[in-house]
């Protein structure tokens, strides 16, 4: 199978990473599979909801259909998601870049590589994930709509990532997943130490604060 190669361009002095991007239908397709799964829901049911046949809605999750409007708009009412979520890239896809496939580009007296990219404001919250093999693997509950975590493992071998779409990564491994999603961390080693950054777009610059005498005050 051919794989795809990133392309590094150097903007400014700083190589940045040009991917393809997904048609239309593609990205559909992966909304579409998505929201059906998070609500548990079988390609009968959501025919049976949307009016549309388990024919069409097969098509249109292969990437194969071309959905109108109208299909669009009876989609995200049987899903009970806005009809663009379906056109909007949330996120969605588990990119996985392994140790072995990754690129380098000379950036004169030192070598980078990019692990990941995403564009726009927000929150951004970086830390050190630290697991020991025994404990327990929490079940983690969604965050904030368009949450993504970008997680690289620096040592021993983890499985993270969402539940119906997990991945095992080893050292020198990366992975970005979704964290709108119910997702867990579990330890396959001795220990494991990843390195993780969580994006969230669009929050409040400000909210409540906390005064000296422990009450909240809110933005004027």
């Amino acid at each position: 199978m051919m794989q795809n190669r990133s392309v590094f361009v150097n903007i400014d002095g700083m190589y940045i990473k040009s991917d393809g991007r997904p048609g239309e239908n593609e990205l559909v397709a992966r909304n579409l599979r998505r929201y059906r799964q998070e609500r548990a829901m079988s390609l009968g049911e959501l025919a049976r909801r949307s009016g549309l046949s388990k024919q069409t809605l097969s098509k249109i999750e292969q990437g194969a259909g071309n959905p109108t409007v109208e299909t669009l708009s009876l989609l995200g009412a049987a899903l009970d998601v806005p009809a663009r979520r379906l056109l909007t890239e949330w996120g969605t896809p588990v990119y996985v870049q392994r140790r072995d496939d990754a690129d380098w580009a000379d950036a004169g007296q030192w070598s980078e590589r990019i692990l990941d990219e995403t564009y726009g404001s927000g929150y951004v919250r970086t830390l050190l994930l630290r697991l020991e093999r025994g404990e327990e693997a929490d079940v983690i509950e969604p965050h904030t709509l368009g949450a993504l975590h970008h997680l690289y493992v620096v040592s021993g071998r983890l499985r993270t990532g969402p539940l119906n779409e997990p991945v095992d990564l080893s050292a020198g491994d990366f992975v970005r997943f979704p964290g709108d999603v119910t997702h867990r961390h579990v330890c396959l080693s001795d220990r494991v130490l990843a390195h993780m950054v969580t994006t969230i777009p669009q929050v409040r610059q400000f909210g409540p604060t906390v005064t000296k005498g422990g009450a909240q005050e809110r933005e004027a």
